[in-house]
């Protein structure tokens, strides 16, 4: 790919799992001219994972049978056989990222920040470290994790966000954490593990949740699995309130309940609030749904700038999350049959990735619950 004055059919922001993927799909759409620009290095927001982080889906290989990997952006391709694990850590994860984009040859920019885009008479004008490249269609694939969200609370500052680092070093003696879904719990059960006495804050109490089979709601089952054993100790405990406020002492620090207590923290509590849709310089192309996730048209595309696609886990469909590598992958091949066919192309090879259960286009069937 070049940064060239001619239009391409397609663009792709991010060579994360949503941008790879997309662009995998974009490959099978014939003929089609397409690029994906990375900020940094493919799976960059992985090789910025804490180091003591690792998926909490399990990868399996499993083509043989028809079953595709959860993991997998490929309809032929399987993290576990890459790396033969089965929950890969970050570095691991990117590692797979690079072998499926270097085995498909897809063309990505690497280390090119995207600064600007605007909307053009025949598509958009995105403008990157290397100059002006001009698509007639867009996909913002950018990710979250460069978007973490603090809790919306006096003395928020004091708390160290989930996503870095520090959160996850060795802490001595009490230790709160401000958030009960997956990410709180798995950081919450990585510090009981080494020694400390962890309480959680969440007033959705959301390890309660026993209805539903959707992980984007309720816990995973891994998860499950090492709350129980984190709750084995008798050095995990549950609240289910919510934290108002974070204050420093000269002992350590106090969080602040709805219900009126204080619960102490020797070290910085850890703040597993979540994150935002990371939209970046497409920020001001996309509506905002009520409860401000960027608001989409049944295709995955902005609602007031045609030929502006968004994939990847900030998707959200009316009640419907997208969180998970199995979840929003079903939309990869759903945007590249969109843009192919306003191309006049031919994408009927896309009907394997339907076969193969990575090509929804009736949300109607996504959010169908187990029986049993």
């Amino acid at each position: 790919m070049t940064t060239s004055a001619r239009f391409l059919d397609a663009l792709v922001i991010g060579a994360g799992p949503a941008g790879i993927g997309t662009a995998l799909a974009l490959a099978a759409v014939d003929s089609l001219a397409f690029g994906v620009l990375e900020r940094g290095q493919i799976g960059q927001t992985f090789l910025d994972w804490p180091a003591e982080q690792a998926f909490l889906t399990p990868s399996f290989t499993g083509n043989g049978f028809g079953a595709t990997d959860l993991n997998a952006v490929h309809t032929q391709t399987s993290p576990a056989f890459t790396l033969g694990t089965d929950y890969p850590s970050g570095p691991q994860y990117a590692k797979y990222l690079r072998s499926v984009a270097a085995h498909f040859r897809v063309p990505v920019m690497s280390r090119t920040e995207v600064t600007s885009v605007a909307r053009h008479a025949d598509g958009f004008e995105v403008v990157c470290s290397r100059g002006p490249v001009l698509a007639r269609s867009l996909v913002w694939a950018g990710g979250e994790f460069h978007h973490p969200l603090p809790p919306r609370i006096p003395g928020s500052g004091l708390a160290d966000h989930a996503s870095a680092s520090a959160a996850w070093r060795t802490r001595t003696g009490e230790l709160v954490v401000i958030g009960g879904y997956e990410s709180g719990i798995d950081i919450a059960c990585h510090h009981v593990a080494h020694g400390a006495a962890v309480t959680v804050v969440d007033a959705d109490h959301p390890w309660d949740a026993g209805s539903g089979s959707d992980p984007s709601f309720r816990l995973a089952p891994r998860s499950r699995m090492r709350l129980e054993a984190a709750l084995a100790t008798g050095r995990l405990t549950l609240v289910p309130a919510r934290a108002v406020g974070v204050k420093q002492h000269a002992d350590g620090f106090g969080v602040r309940l709805s219900d009126g207590r204080t619960i102490a923290s020797a070290s910085r509590p850890i703040a597993a609030t979540g994150f935002g849709p990371g939209l970046g310089p497409v920020e001001d192309l996309f509506a905002r749904r009520a409860d401000g996730w960027p608001e989409l048209d049944d295709d995955d595309q902005s609602t007031i700038a045609p030929g502006l696609f968004l994939s990847g886990p900030a998707i959200r469909h009316g009640g419907l999350r997208f969180c998970f590598v199995y979840t929003f992958r079903q939309r990869f091949a759903h945007i590249a049959r969109v843009i192919g066919e306003r191309a006049g192309k031919d994408t009927s090879a896309l009907e394997a990735w339907r076969a193969a259960g990575m090509l929804t286009d009736d949300l109607s069937c996504c959010g169908v619950e187990c029986a049993c």
